[in-house]
């Protein structure tokens, strides 16, 4: 049960949810659970709720002339090429606290292709949970 919680708070803050997947991580792995199952939950929860901004992000054209919309024309054009000035590389940061929900919903609209997409993602995710396991450890001696 640890695991799917972890994989459901993982999936969530990577999200537009209010979610806080390394406090639970650190929690569990502080309890004796075994490390590298906690670092999968996360990462693959993580990355999953990620999946779904790229999804959300590749929408964005079909709602972009809607009054509602929040983004204006103007941020989406800079968006786009503060994207392209780094390119798919910068899905790797997709773990950042500030900008990372961002930077997947744009690789979404820039329709990265899926394969890339997930590895980056998932890869930038990992180390960044594998760096909160390895605090954790060090922390507790």
């Amino acid at each position: 049960m640890a695991y799917l919680t972890l994989f459901l708070t993982s999936f969530a803050a990577a999200t537009l949810l209010p979610a806080y997947s390394e406090i639970l991580l650190g929690t569990l792995a502080n309890q004796g659970l075994p490390l590298f199952w906690l670092w999968l939950s996360a990462t693959l929860g993580n990355t999953l709720g990620s999946v779904v901004n790229g999804v959300i992000g590749r929408q964005v054209d079909r709602f972009k002339d809607k009054r509602w919309f929040p983004i204006s024309e103007m941020q989406l054009h800079k968006a786009r090429n503060r994207f392209n000035r780094y390119g798919q590389w910068s899905l790797l940061l997709g773990w950042l606290p500030l900008g990372g929900d961002a930077l997947t919903l744009i690789g979404g609209m820039m329709r990265v292709p899926w394969l890339n997409f997930i590895v980056l993602v998932g890869i930038g995710k990992g180390l960044r949970y594998a760096l909160v396991i390895w605090a954790v450890q060090k922390a507790l001696g």
